[in-house]
């Protein structure tokens, strides 16, 4: 780390002196040219011309260097926030746009040069600007015409995920990616495809319909246009999980994985850990039917003789036989939950001795 900065140290100071040094040259060959004019001469009065335009190169350069450096700094910052694909969409614009600038000003070949060079001028910049603005925000359609798929952004070392084999036939990772919670490259250790080829040629039907219901999920995965695959080829490898765990450190991925020991021994080795079963846990329905909750009921609900109220979290609490009760709060008994995509909602029925408690 500390290597890489003290390169990018020492070559941005070379720009800032390569550009001091154009400077110079530029300056002191005006300086030489108005001694000349100056004094007639060639002699040691240019001299000093040449001297005082070096001068003012060296500071002007020096200005002009860091000015230059700062630019460049924008620049990469920039690029660095954005894909190549994006990158290439924006260059591919960018040509085309000049393409069509050169056919457009053709007919400007036929009027007065003093009035073409302006108007070319700004055919190439417009159109130049507007191409690359239109690759950088088309360029999944446009490498979507040759029939290629974009590199997913890799930007941060959590957007690298290594799935393994448990992950892969438990299913559930495909909904994830379907969700947007997993997105990036994806690395699949040549391991793991042995691994689910073997369970899916298995002699024993249920093992061999795990196998096959992975190399779907494997299958279904890689249509997804949020994240990249990239196969890891390791000849000899005995151990998979405890390649996958070596592959995931050494990428700085997190590991997804249902297998709670390879869970345990990857946090033990520092290595990022997504693990399906505790996810799906941490999203479990707070209630459950049968359970006994205190909600105030605010107003009617669509049935006759229903009640409405709100938890804190904001989940609907539907009471039947309960309008009566509306402005107080009941003790109630949860019946059934829906989750739907738009929240959760509670039915529940009054307790045999609810009445409303005190406001």
């Amino acid at each position: 780390m500390r290597d890489d900065e003290g390169r990018r140290a020492t070559l941005r100071g070379r720009l800032v002196e390569a550009v001091r040094l154009i400077f110079i040259a530029v300056f002191g060959a005006v300086g030489y040219q108005l001694g000349t004019l100056v004094t007639g001469t060639t002699g040691g009065r240019s001299i000093l011309f040449v001297f005082l335009g070096a001068a003012s190169g060296y500071v002007c350069g020096g200005v002009f260097g860091r000015l230059t450096l700062e630019a460049v700094r924008g620049i990469e910052s920039e690029f660095a926030k954005r894909p190549a694909a994006e990158v290439a969409g924006g260059v591919i614009g960018l040509v085309l746009g000049l393409v069509v600038g050169t056919l457009l000003c053709i007919p400007l070949l036929f009027i007065p040069v003093n009035f073409a060079w302006p108007a070319a001028l700004f055919v190439f910049l417009v159109l130049g600007s507007l191409g690359m603005r239109l690759g950088q925000a088309k360029y999944e359609d446009i490498f979507g015409l040759f029939g290629m798929k974009p590199r997913a952004s890799t930007r941060a070392g959590g957007d690298v995920h290594v799935i393994d084999t448990s992950a892969l036939i438990d299913g559930r990772i495909a909904d994830l990616v379907a969700t947007g919670f997993v997105s990036g490259t994806v690395l699949i250790h040549e391991g793991v495809l042995r691994e689910l080829q073997a369970i899916s040629d298995s002699s024993d039907p249920s093992r061999r319909t795990r196998g096959r219901r992975g190399l779907d999920v494997l299958v279904e995965l890689q249509k997804s246009p949020t994240i990249q695959f990239q196969l890891i080829e390791e000849a000899g490898v005995a151990d998979v999980d405890a390649a996958l765990v070596r592959l995931a450190r050494e990428s700085n991925a997190s590991l997804i994985t249902v297998d709670h020991n390879l869970a345990k021994v990857a946090e033990a080795l520092r290595v990022p850990v997504a693990q399906i079963n505790a996810l799906a846990s941490k999203f479990r329905l707070p209630y459950s039917a049968g359970d006994e909750i205190v909600v105030r009921l605010v107003k009617d609900g669509r049935e006759h003789g229903q009640g409405v109220g709100y938890l804190d979290d904001g989940t609907m609490v539907v009471v039947e036989e309960a309008s009566d009760l509306i402005g107080g709060q009941v003790e109630v008994r949860v019946r059934n939950v829906l989750q739907t995509t738009t929240g959760r909602m509670i039915f529940a029925n009054l307790e045999p001795a609810g009445e409303p408690s005190s406001r």
